[in-house]
């Protein structure tokens, strides 16, 4: 027991296939209902059923069957998804679980698994997904940390469990679930409360603040005591618990539930294991910002063209598919009055909703933030209109995350093959700068949507450029408003813009009828402007758009 590191490949295991999902998560969140999972091979992806849309499966998926109850719904998927290869399907506990549907089972070699009543589909996708680490781009191989792969908590913490004969937990510094390990049906309800919610209950948390027992964790680097408490509902059974530390810096913590105190060679195959669990730790961190830098890098190089557009596409399994692209940034407004670390965090966690959006809708998308810009490619496949496609599924995400995200999504055009698709990413970049500045007053755009604004977008920055100023009448009304401090631009830009209705206008800028006619005729002698001309018309109302616009 004393050299932890040389007991740790027989602790875990590390395939990825239904038997694993079955011991890290079995018993807590997954039943076997039938089947043989040794039949599958390593899983592919996760994947959500929809009745209405067929989704794309990864090969070997494990599908979430959301909502499915009746015998004969599930006998259905279960065939369909033997034609697809998938590896199980998981539906909600209790299962009925007639001959039809254990025929089917034997006949697709589909398992068949239950997800327990109390923990929540988002959950579980989540967990699934951590345990399978969707999304590693260019890895040649795991990494072995003490004969476990690099970032693989669950059965780093599978390996504490065997080591010291208790289940445990390996929490983040807020007390949220990280990995668990098997066992846990012999913990007591507060365990189970805890990993069916990914979190510490709060009324635990703050039994246990109050008790002293996190100022005690975080002060040492030894095991801490939590005596059972008979009078606290739930907390039934003693707890073990060490800090996880990176230096001076609490990453985390492992708790074990124990029905007698460790011995003191137990303790120190604890204290060891947090050492190994903080590496883990660090490892995922590290991971997954180099994991986000290449995807970045990646899918910038692929957007931009080039001699290495091609590689690129194929580096993220896109090559040969036709695809379109989706761009989406905070708008301008968001960023007013907030620091730049709150503007950077907000835009990381929208790109990383849209990434897992993407994902459920086609497992071969790819996500990444590029500059402040979250680009995605989402193959088109079988889709009569890719653009309105990837309008629908921009409108579904952003009705998603509700009105809390400010975010808004640019449709490229489809790109057919590599060369298009810097093209596609220019559309899209011209339609998200339309919808950034609120010119579109909407949050979806195609360019087609939006063409007429970014062109003025497009005029004004070749104005700026060349630091035109208006001409004409224009600029005799601007001088003529600056001398005697009168609103005949802002008249003309109103009569303008309600083609000429007396009434609109007026009441758009707040005076009767009769003065905004007096004001008008004023303007058009100071001016010069003929109102009749149609040309005279056009050109005061591009310089006031584009030369003048109300933003200066």
């Amino acid at each position: 027991m004393g050299d932890l590191s040389g007991q740790w490949e027989v602790a875990a295991a590390v395939s990825t296939g239904v038997v694993r999902v079955l011991d890290d998560l079995g018993g807590t969140l997954l039943d076997l209902v039938h089947g043989d999972p040794r039949r599958a091979g390593d899983l592919g992806g996760v994947a959500i059923h929809d009745p209405f849309e067929e989704p794309v499966l990864p090969r070997h998926a494990l599908v979430l069957g959301v909502g499915l109850r009746e015998p004969d719904e599930i006998v259905r998927l279960l065939r369909a998804l033997g034609r697809q290869d998938a590896a199980g399907l998981v539906v909600r506990a209790p299962v009925s679980v007639p001959g039809e549907v254990t025929a089917a089972v034997e006949e697709t070699g589909v398992v068949l698994l239950s997800l327990t009543r109390g923990a929540s589909w988002a959950q579980l996708a989540a967990m699934l997904r951590s345990l399978l680490a969707e999304g590693d781009v260019g890895r040649a191989g795991p990494e072995m940390l003490g004969g476990v792969p690099s970032g693989d908590l669950f059965a780093v913490a599978n390996a504490i469990a065997a080591l010291i004969d208790a289940p445990v937990t390996i929490e983040d510094a807020r007390s949220r679930v990280l990995a668990f390990s098997g066992r846990q049906d012999e913990a007591d309800p507060s365990r189970v409360e805890t990993i069916l919610g990914r979190q510490v209950p709060e009324r635990f948390a703050r039994m246990l603040t109050d008790l002293g027992v996190f100022r005690e964790l975080y002060r040492t680097d030894r095991p801490v005591h939590v005596d059972a408490l008979a009078n606290f509902d739930g907390l039934t059974m003693p707890r073990v618990a060490v800090a996880v530390r990176a230096g001076d810096e609490v990453l985390g913590s492992i708790w074990a539930a124990v029905r007698e105190p460790l011995s003191a060679e137990r303790e120190q195959a604890l204290c060891e294991a947090a050492r190994l669990v903080a590496l883990h730790l660090l490892r995922v961190r590290a991971g997954t910002d180099v994991s986000r830098r290449l995807r970045a890098e990646l899918l910038g190089t692929a957007l931009e063209g080039g001699t290495g557009a091609r590689e690129a596409m194929a580096r993220l399994g896109l090559v040969g598919r036709p695809v379109v692209v989706l761009a989406l940034a905070l708008p301008d407004r968001a960023a007013e009055g907030r620091d730049d670390a709150g503007v950077a965090t907000e835009r990381q966690r929208v790109s990383d909703g849209l990434a897992m959006h993407l994902t459920a809708v086609h497992p071969r998308a790819a996500t990444a933030l590029v500059g402040d810009v979250a680009y995605g490619l989402v193959p088109v496949e079988g889709e009569d209109d890719g653009e309105q496609w990837a309008v629908a599924i921009a409108r579904e995400f952003l009705d998603r995350v509700g009105e809390r995200v400010h975010a808004v999504v640019a449709i490229g055009p489809v790109a057919e093959d590599v060369p298009a698709l810097a093209g596609a990413r220019a559309s899209a970049d011209r339609a998200l700068r339309v919808l950034r500045s609120g010119a579109a007053g909407r949050r979806v755009a195609r360019l087609a949507d939006v063409q007429v604004e970014a062109l003025l977008l497009e005029l004004r920055d070749l104005v700026a450029a060349r630091g035109d100023r208006p001409t004409g009448p224009v600029a005799r009304l601007f001088a003529y408003d600056e001398q005697h401090s009168t609103d005949l631009v802002e008249t003309l830009r109103a009569w303008l813009d309600a083609f000429g209705d007396v009434a609109a206008a007026s009441a758009a800028v707040y005076v009767h009828p009769n003065t905004f006619r007096y004001r008008l005729r004023r303007l058009a002698e100071v001016a010069e402007l003929d109102l009749t001309d149609p040309e005279a018309r056009f050109a005061a109302m591009l310089q006031l758009r584009v030369v003048a616009p109300r933003d200066r």
